[in-house]
Protein backbone atom coordinates (compact mmCIF):
# COMPACT_ATOMS: atom_id res chain seq x y z
CA UNK A 1 0.00 0.00 0.00
CA UNK A 2 2.34 2.45 0.85
CA UNK A 3 5.02 1.78 -2.33
CA UNK A 4 1.92 2.32 -4.87
CA UNK A 5 1.38 5.80 -2.71
CA UNK A 6 5.01 6.59 -3.63
CA UNK A 7 5.92 5.98 0.24
CA UNK A 8 4.05 9.31 1.22
CA UNK A 9 2.38 7.76 3.79
CA UNK A 10 2.94 5.04 5.89
CA UNK A 11 0.72 1.98 7.19
CA UNK A 12 0.97 0.10 10.61
CA UNK A 13 -0.05 -3.49 10.26
CA UNK A 14 -1.60 -3.46 13.12
CA UNK A 15 -3.68 -1.66 11.73
CA UNK A 16 -4.79 -3.59 8.93
CA UNK A 17 -8.00 -6.37 8.51
CA UNK A 18 -7.40 -8.75 5.76
CA UNK A 19 -11.02 -9.49 4.56
CA UNK A 20 -11.79 -11.95 1.69
CA UNK A 21 -12.02 -8.82 -1.55
CA UNK A 22 -13.07 -5.43 -0.74
CA UNK A 23 -16.70 -6.42 -1.31
CA UNK A 24 -16.30 -7.71 2.25
CA UNK A 25 -14.32 -5.13 3.41
CA UNK A 26 -17.08 -2.27 2.18
CA UNK A 27 -19.58 -4.16 4.05
CA UNK A 28 -17.71 -4.91 7.21
CA UNK A 29 -17.63 -1.45 7.58
CA UNK A 30 -21.07 -0.64 7.30
CA UNK A 31 -21.54 -3.28 9.82
CA UNK A 32 -19.08 -1.74 12.02
CA UNK A 33 -19.90 2.13 11.71
CA UNK A 34 -23.56 2.37 11.37
CA UNK A 35 -27.33 0.94 12.56
CA UNK A 36 -29.98 -0.42 10.07
CA UNK A 37 -31.91 2.84 8.87
CA UNK A 38 -28.48 5.04 8.79
CA UNK A 39 -27.55 6.20 5.38
CA UNK A 40 -24.33 7.08 3.97
CA UNK A 41 -23.71 9.72 1.33
CA UNK A 42 -22.16 8.52 -1.87
CA UNK A 43 -21.05 10.52 -5.22
CA UNK A 44 -23.04 9.92 -8.52
CA UNK A 45 -22.00 7.93 -10.56
CA UNK A 46 -20.60 5.84 -8.28
CA UNK A 47 -20.10 1.57 -8.60
CA UNK A 48 -23.76 -0.39 -8.92
CA UNK A 49 -22.51 -2.95 -6.30
CA UNK A 50 -22.71 -0.60 -3.26
CA UNK A 51 -26.38 -1.25 -3.60
CA UNK A 52 -25.47 -5.26 -3.14
CA UNK A 53 -22.48 -4.54 -0.75
CA UNK A 54 -23.51 -1.69 1.31
CA UNK A 55 -26.86 -2.10 1.94
CA UNK A 56 -28.55 -5.53 1.49
CA UNK A 57 -27.51 -7.48 4.80
CA UNK A 58 -26.65 -4.24 6.53
CA UNK A 59 -29.88 -2.22 6.30
CA UNK A 60 -27.78 0.93 5.71
CA UNK A 61 -29.52 3.04 3.08
CA UNK A 62 -27.31 5.25 0.14
CA UNK A 63 -28.17 8.97 -0.17
CA UNK A 64 -26.55 10.39 -3.67
CA UNK A 65 -24.36 13.31 -3.59
CA UNK A 66 -25.38 14.94 -6.95
CA UNK A 67 -22.34 15.55 -9.26
CA UNK A 68 -22.85 16.82 -12.77
CA UNK A 69 -20.97 16.49 -15.97
CA UNK A 70 -20.35 20.90 -15.63
CA UNK A 71 -17.52 20.46 -13.67
CA UNK A 72 -16.46 16.72 -14.98
CA UNK A 73 -18.56 15.24 -11.84
CA UNK A 74 -16.12 17.03 -9.14
CA UNK A 75 -17.57 17.07 -5.31
CA UNK A 76 -18.08 20.25 -4.48
CA UNK A 77 -19.98 21.76 -1.29
CA UNK A 78 -23.21 22.31 -2.39
CA UNK A 79 -23.82 18.75 -3.11
CA UNK A 80 -22.75 17.42 0.10
CA UNK A 81 -24.82 19.93 2.20
CA UNK A 82 -27.68 19.17 -0.41
CA UNK A 83 -27.19 15.57 0.24
CA UNK A 84 -26.90 15.55 3.61
CA UNK A 85 -30.08 18.03 4.14
CA UNK A 86 -31.81 15.13 1.33
CA UNK A 87 -31.33 12.39 4.53
CA UNK A 88 -31.99 14.87 7.30
CA UNK A 89 -35.41 15.18 5.53
CA UNK A 90 -35.72 11.23 5.51
CA UNK A 91 -34.97 11.18 8.65
CA UNK A 92 -32.34 9.43 8.41
CA UNK A 93 -29.03 9.40 10.70
CA UNK A 94 -25.82 10.41 8.37
CA UNK A 95 -23.08 8.35 9.59
CA UNK A 96 -20.87 9.13 6.87
CA UNK A 97 -19.63 9.49 3.31
CA UNK A 98 -18.11 6.98 1.04
CA UNK A 99 -15.72 8.08 -1.83
CA UNK A 100 -13.97 5.72 -4.39
CA UNK A 101 -10.40 7.42 -5.48
CA UNK A 102 -9.36 7.04 -8.22
CA UNK A 103 -13.05 6.49 -9.85
CA UNK A 104 -15.28 3.59 -10.86
CA UNK A 105 -16.68 4.66 -13.23
CA UNK A 106 -15.09 7.41 -14.21
CA UNK A 107 -11.74 6.69 -14.34
CA UNK A 108 -10.62 9.68 -12.62
CA UNK A 109 -8.49 10.48 -9.39
CA UNK A 110 -9.92 13.09 -6.80
CA UNK A 111 -8.21 16.64 -7.11
CA UNK A 112 -6.26 17.51 -3.23
CA UNK A 113 -8.83 20.27 -2.71
CA UNK A 114 -11.85 17.74 -3.18
CA UNK A 115 -9.76 15.72 -0.31
CA UNK A 116 -9.60 18.59 1.94
CA UNK A 117 -13.70 19.37 1.04
CA UNK A 118 -14.45 15.99 2.32
CA UNK A 119 -12.39 16.56 5.45
CA UNK A 120 -13.82 19.60 6.44
CA UNK A 121 -17.49 18.17 5.85
CA UNK A 122 -16.75 14.67 8.04
CA UNK A 123 -14.91 17.10 10.38
CA UNK A 124 -18.14 19.60 10.71
CA UNK A 125 -20.82 16.88 10.97
CA UNK A 126 -18.78 14.68 13.16
CA UNK A 127 -19.48 11.44 10.60
CA UNK A 128 -16.70 9.24 9.48
CA UNK A 129 -14.89 8.72 5.79
CA UNK A 130 -14.52 5.87 3.77
CA UNK A 131 -11.75 5.87 1.05
CA UNK A 132 -12.11 3.01 -1.26
CA UNK A 133 -8.80 3.04 -3.07
CA UNK A 134 -8.59 -0.59 -4.95
CA UNK A 135 -7.58 1.79 -7.86
CA UNK A 136 -5.29 3.40 -6.67
CA UNK A 137 -2.15 1.29 -8.19
CA UNK A 138 -3.85 1.59 -11.80
CA UNK A 139 -3.36 5.49 -12.53
CA UNK A 140 -0.76 5.58 -15.81
CA UNK A 141 -0.77 9.85 -16.26
CA UNK A 142 -0.91 12.73 -14.02
CA UNK A 143 -2.67 14.11 -12.49
CA UNK A 144 -0.87 10.87 -9.51
CA UNK A 145 -2.93 9.53 -7.37
CA UNK A 146 -3.05 11.31 -3.67
CA UNK A 147 -4.38 9.13 -0.73
CA UNK A 148 -6.40 10.30 1.68
CA UNK A 149 -4.27 9.45 4.14
CA UNK A 150 -1.74 11.39 2.97
CA UNK A 151 -4.09 14.51 3.06
CA UNK A 152 -4.58 13.84 6.82
CA UNK A 153 -0.62 13.71 7.54
CA UNK A 154 -0.24 16.92 5.66
CA UNK A 155 -2.83 18.63 7.60
CA UNK A 156 -0.97 16.93 10.87
CA UNK A 157 -4.87 15.76 11.86
CA UNK A 158 -3.36 12.56 14.00
CA UNK A 159 -4.19 13.90 17.04
CA UNK A 160 -7.42 15.17 16.25
CA UNK A 161 -10.93 13.34 16.19
CA UNK A 162 -11.00 13.08 12.74
CA UNK A 163 -8.01 10.80 12.39
CA UNK A 164 -10.11 7.70 13.58
CA UNK A 165 -13.12 9.02 11.58
CA UNK A 166 -11.03 8.15 8.20
CA UNK A 167 -11.08 4.19 6.98
CA UNK A 168 -9.45 2.66 3.77
CA UNK A 169 -10.50 0.14 1.74
CA UNK A 170 -7.89 -2.19 -0.12
CA UNK A 171 -7.28 -4.44 -2.84
CA UNK A 172 -5.61 -6.60 -4.83
CA UNK A 173 -7.89 -7.53 -7.43
CA UNK A 174 -7.19 -4.28 -9.70
CA UNK A 175 -3.87 -3.52 -8.83
CA UNK A 176 -2.34 -6.62 -9.16
CA UNK A 177 -5.31 -8.20 -11.56
CA UNK A 178 -6.34 -11.07 -9.26
CA UNK A 179 -9.91 -10.45 -8.49
CA UNK A 180 -10.07 -14.36 -8.02
CA UNK A 181 -7.96 -14.39 -5.28
CA UNK A 182 -10.37 -12.37 -2.83
CA UNK A 183 -7.86 -10.23 -1.29
CA UNK A 184 -9.13 -7.54 0.80
CA UNK A 185 -7.91 -5.18 3.23
CA UNK A 186 -9.24 -2.43 5.68
CA UNK A 187 -6.92 0.17 7.30
CA UNK A 188 -8.60 2.00 10.45
CA UNK A 189 -6.80 4.28 13.08
CA UNK A 190 -9.51 3.53 15.30
CA UNK A 191 -8.77 0.31 17.33
CA UNK A 192 -12.27 -0.04 18.28
CA UNK A 193 -13.03 -0.58 14.34
CA UNK A 194 -9.96 -2.42 13.97
CA UNK A 195 -10.89 -4.95 16.75
CA UNK A 196 -14.90 -4.95 15.67
CA UNK A 197 -13.29 -5.60 11.87
CA UNK A 198 -10.94 -8.67 12.99
CA UNK A 199 -13.72 -10.90 15.02
CA UNK A 200 -16.15 -10.00 11.52
CA UNK A 201 -13.41 -11.09 9.07
CA UNK A 202 -13.50 -14.85 10.33
CA UNK A 203 -17.07 -14.95 8.09
CA UNK A 204 -14.56 -13.97 4.85
CA UNK A 205 -11.12 -14.88 5.50
CA UNK A 206 -8.77 -15.41 3.04
CA UNK A 207 -7.01 -18.94 2.84
CA UNK A 208 -3.78 -19.71 4.15
CA UNK A 209 -2.67 -20.75 1.10
CA UNK A 210 -3.38 -18.04 -0.88
CA UNK A 211 -1.72 -15.49 2.26
CA UNK A 212 1.39 -17.67 1.56
CA UNK A 213 1.15 -17.24 -2.13
CA UNK A 214 0.76 -13.49 -2.15
CA UNK A 215 3.54 -13.09 0.39
CA UNK A 216 6.40 -14.80 -1.85
CA UNK A 217 5.03 -12.71 -4.80
CA UNK A 218 5.00 -9.76 -2.71
CA UNK A 219 8.48 -10.10 -1.16
CA UNK A 220 9.29 -9.69 -4.59
CA UNK A 221 10.25 -6.54 -5.02
CA UNK A 222 11.78 -6.22 -8.48
CA UNK A 223 8.90 -7.99 -9.98
CA UNK A 224 6.24 -5.47 -8.34
CA UNK A 225 7.67 -2.88 -9.31
CA UNK A 226 8.39 -4.25 -12.69
CA UNK A 227 4.82 -5.23 -13.18
CA UNK A 228 2.92 -2.00 -12.25
CA UNK A 229 5.52 -0.16 -14.54
CA UNK A 230 4.35 -2.16 -17.27
CA UNK A 231 0.89 -2.36 -16.29
CA UNK A 232 0.51 1.37 -16.16
CA UNK A 233 1.91 1.37 -19.93
CA UNK A 234 -0.25 -1.19 -20.94
CA UNK A 235 -3.47 0.61 -19.25
CA UNK A 236 -2.71 3.85 -20.69
CA UNK A 237 -1.96 2.68 -24.13
CA UNK A 238 -5.37 0.71 -24.66
CA UNK A 239 -7.05 3.62 -23.10
CA UNK A 240 -5.68 6.40 -25.60
CA UNK A 241 -6.48 3.31 -28.21
CA UNK A 242 -10.20 3.42 -27.33
CA UNK A 243 -10.45 7.11 -26.84
CA UNK A 244 -9.11 7.76 -30.45
CA UNK A 245 -11.52 5.07 -31.79
CA UNK A 246 -14.36 6.38 -29.87
CA UNK A 247 -13.32 10.01 -31.28
CA UNK A 248 -13.48 8.49 -35.37
CA UNK A 249 -17.16 7.57 -34.61
CA UNK A 250 -17.79 11.08 -33.10
CA UNK A 251 -18.09 9.80 -29.42
CA UNK A 252 -16.21 11.74 -26.76
CA UNK A 253 -15.66 10.99 -23.05
CA UNK A 254 -14.56 12.25 -20.06
CA UNK A 255 -10.46 12.52 -19.77
CA UNK A 256 -9.27 9.99 -17.37
CA UNK A 257 -5.99 8.77 -15.96
CA UNK A 258 -6.73 5.82 -14.08
CA UNK A 259 -8.76 2.75 -14.11
CA UNK A 260 -10.05 0.08 -16.42
CA UNK A 261 -12.86 1.93 -18.15
CA UNK A 262 -14.05 5.47 -19.77
CA UNK A 263 -16.91 7.49 -18.97
CA UNK A 264 -18.41 7.69 -22.49
CA UNK A 265 -20.80 10.66 -23.69
CA UNK A 266 -23.38 9.43 -25.95
CA UNK A 267 -25.55 11.61 -25.38
CA UNK A 268 -25.73 13.09 -28.80
CA UNK A 269 -26.96 9.83 -29.96
CA UNK A 270 -30.37 9.71 -27.54
CA UNK A 271 -33.64 10.19 -29.21
CA UNK A 272 -34.57 11.98 -26.22
CA UNK A 273 -32.88 13.68 -23.12
CA UNK A 274 -34.52 11.11 -21.03
CA UNK A 275 -33.31 7.78 -19.19
CA UNK A 276 -36.01 5.95 -21.37
CA UNK A 277 -33.66 6.83 -24.82
CA UNK A 278 -30.72 6.00 -22.83
CA UNK A 279 -31.87 2.37 -21.86
CA UNK A 280 -33.18 2.11 -25.39
CA UNK A 281 -29.75 3.61 -26.79
CA UNK A 282 -28.40 0.68 -24.69
CA UNK A 283 -30.43 -2.38 -25.88
CA UNK A 284 -29.40 -1.41 -29.51
CA UNK A 285 -25.59 -1.70 -28.76
CA UNK A 286 -25.74 -4.68 -26.84
CA UNK A 287 -28.15 -6.48 -28.48
CA UNK A 288 -27.76 -5.34 -32.14
CA UNK A 289 -23.98 -4.24 -32.16
CA UNK A 290 -22.98 -6.48 -29.65
CA UNK A 291 -21.14 -4.80 -27.42
CA UNK A 292 -21.15 -4.51 -24.06
CA UNK A 293 -21.66 -1.81 -22.05
CA UNK A 294 -23.17 0.00 -19.02
CA UNK A 295 -25.78 2.50 -19.00
CA UNK A 296 -24.87 5.51 -16.98
CA UNK A 297 -28.71 5.40 -14.86
CA UNK A 298 -27.06 1.73 -13.28
CA UNK A 299 -24.36 4.00 -11.87
CA UNK A 300 -27.23 5.97 -10.96
CA UNK A 301 -25.86 8.97 -12.73
CA UNK A 302 -27.90 12.31 -12.90
CA UNK A 303 -27.75 12.73 -16.85
CA UNK A 304 -28.92 10.34 -19.27
CA UNK A 305 -26.44 9.23 -22.26
CA UNK A 306 -23.10 8.62 -20.10
CA UNK A 307 -21.94 5.48 -20.21
CA UNK A 308 -18.82 3.07 -19.15
CA UNK A 309 -16.96 1.35 -21.32
CA UNK A 310 -14.55 -1.26 -20.25
CA UNK A 311 -10.95 -1.62 -22.16
CA UNK A 312 -8.45 -3.76 -20.22
CA UNK A 313 -9.56 -7.11 -20.20
CA UNK A 314 -9.80 -7.48 -24.30
CA UNK A 315 -6.83 -7.65 -26.62
CA UNK A 316 -6.17 -4.71 -29.22
CA UNK A 317 -7.66 -6.89 -32.10
CA UNK A 318 -10.86 -6.87 -30.11
CA UNK A 319 -10.85 -2.99 -29.56
CA UNK A 320 -10.35 -2.07 -33.04
CA UNK A 321 -12.90 -4.81 -34.01
CA UNK A 322 -15.45 -2.92 -31.06
CA UNK A 323 -14.54 0.86 -32.71
CA UNK A 324 -15.47 -0.40 -36.38
CA UNK A 325 -18.74 -1.74 -34.82
CA UNK A 326 -19.56 1.12 -33.00
CA UNK A 327 -18.35 3.66 -35.43
CA UNK A 328 -20.65 1.51 -38.01
CA UNK A 329 -23.56 1.90 -35.73
CA UNK A 330 -22.97 5.49 -35.18
CA UNK A 331 -22.83 6.61 -39.29
CA UNK A 332 -26.44 4.24 -40.01
CA UNK A 333 -27.93 6.63 -37.02
CA UNK A 334 -26.28 9.10 -39.12
CA UNK A 335 -27.87 8.28 -42.12
CA UNK A 336 -31.25 7.78 -40.90
CA UNK A 337 -31.29 10.98 -39.01
CA UNK A 338 -30.51 12.49 -42.29
CA UNK A 339 -33.38 10.68 -44.38
CA UNK A 340 -35.81 11.38 -41.54
CA UNK A 341 -34.98 14.90 -41.80
CA UNK A 342 -35.12 15.41 -45.50
CA UNK A 343 -38.33 13.00 -45.49
CA UNK A 344 -39.75 15.97 -43.51
CA UNK A 345 -38.76 18.02 -45.28
CA UNK A 346 -40.27 17.01 -48.46
CA UNK A 347 -43.50 16.38 -46.60
CA UNK A 348 -43.38 20.27 -45.39
CA UNK A 349 -42.12 21.20 -48.85
CA UNK A 350 -45.62 19.23 -50.05
CA UNK A 351 -47.82 20.53 -47.69
CA UNK A 352 -46.59 24.18 -48.13
CA UNK A 353 -47.44 23.60 -52.21
CA UNK A 354 -51.13 21.94 -51.19
CA UNK A 355 -51.91 24.77 -48.71
CA UNK A 356 -50.96 27.77 -51.47
CA UNK A 357 -53.14 25.52 -53.86
CA UNK A 358 -55.95 25.15 -51.74
CA UNK A 359 -55.74 29.03 -50.86
CA UNK A 360 -55.20 29.79 -54.25
CA UNK A 361 -58.20 27.61 -55.60
CA UNK A 362 -60.32 28.89 -52.75
CA UNK A 363 -59.71 32.59 -53.87
CA UNK A 364 -60.60 31.95 -57.45
CA UNK A 365 -64.34 29.90 -56.56
CA UNK A 366 -64.54 33.17 -54.62
CA UNK A 367 -64.01 35.62 -57.36
CA UNK A 368 -66.38 33.08 -59.39
CA UNK A 369 -69.00 33.71 -56.72
CA UNK A 370 -68.90 37.27 -56.84
CA UNK A 371 -69.11 37.58 -60.66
Amino acid sequence: MAEIRGNKVTFDPNHIVLTAGATSANETLMFCLAEQGDAFLLPTPYYPGFDRDLKWRTGVEIVPIQCTSSNRFQITAPALEEAYQQAQRKNLRVKGVLVTNPSNPLGTTMRRDELDLLINFITDKEIHLISDEIYSGTVFSSPGFVSIMEVLKDRSLEQTPVWERVHIVYSLSKDLGLPGFRVGAIYSNDPIVVAAATKMSSFGLVSSQTQYLLSAMLSDKKFTKEYMAKNHKRLQKQQSKLVSGLEKAGIGCLESNAGLFCWVDMRHLLSSNTFEAEMELWKRIVYDVKLNISPGSSCHCSEPGWFRVCFSNISEDTLKLAMQRLKSFVDSIAINDQSHQELKNSRKKFRTKWVFRLSFQSFHDREQDER
